[in-house]
């Protein structure tokens, strides 16, 4: 089974061209997480709103790799403590009870990105199993965060901010079936498992 990720088909000559590549894909998928969580949708009831966010961050893991990805979300993350104004609705820092799901996501896309380099990507069945990987660990992470940071027990964290968001992450697995496969396929590198 092939080890590559659909960043790695991209050309880079040289070991330089490779390093300037790598940077570009890091610096972008950063980027792309914080456009992505300005596509906010606020939830009655939940602090946390529905973002593009943990789609994009569930993608740049799987085209990206585990190195690539977790460096990706981690400058992500960084910027945004420090004060980038990029996380949902604009905000920015580390004192907000969504940001579970940030270090959620993190790790998520670390995950995805071993998983794909595994093939995890390459066909329709395979990809719902990674997706679905990768967004268990979005809400282990960010619903006990959740409820600690807002004093909420378990069951209203769950309530708040894991069963709203069920379906939304539904069609959001549904649209990476049909990308990352199709990806593969229109490189023509697809595995034939």
């Amino acid at each position: 089974m092939s080890t590559a990720v659909l960043a790695d088909l991209l050309p880079a000559a040289t070991a330089p061209r490779a390093r300037v590549r790598d940077v570009a894909l890091i610096v972008g998928g950063a980027a792309l997480t914080g456009a992505a969580a300005q596509l906010s949708v606020p939830v009655p009831g939940s602090p946390v709103p529905v973002t593009g966010q943990t789609f994009a961050a569930l993608l740049i893991g799987a085209s990206l790799g585990t190195g690539r990805a977790l460096t990706s979300l981690l400058l992500y993350a960084l910027a945004g403590m420090a004060g980038m104004p990029w996380f949902s609705e604009g905000a920015s820092g580390w004192s907000m009870p969504s940001f579970g799901y940030i270090i959620g996501m993190t790790v998520a896309a670390t995950v995805v990105g071993a998983l794909a380099r595994r093939g995890g990507d390459r066909t329709v069945p395979r990809t719902i199993g990674t997706m679905a990987v990768g967004t268990a660990i979005i809400y282990a992470v960010g619903v006990p965060y959740l409820a600690l940071d807002t004093g909420m027990s378990a069951a209203e964290a769950v309530d708040a901010g894991l069963v709203p968001f069920l379906l939304g992450d539904a069609l959001k697995a549904a649209l990476a079936m049909g990308a990352l496969p199709a990806a593969w396929w229109l490189a023509g590198r697809r595995d034939a498992d």
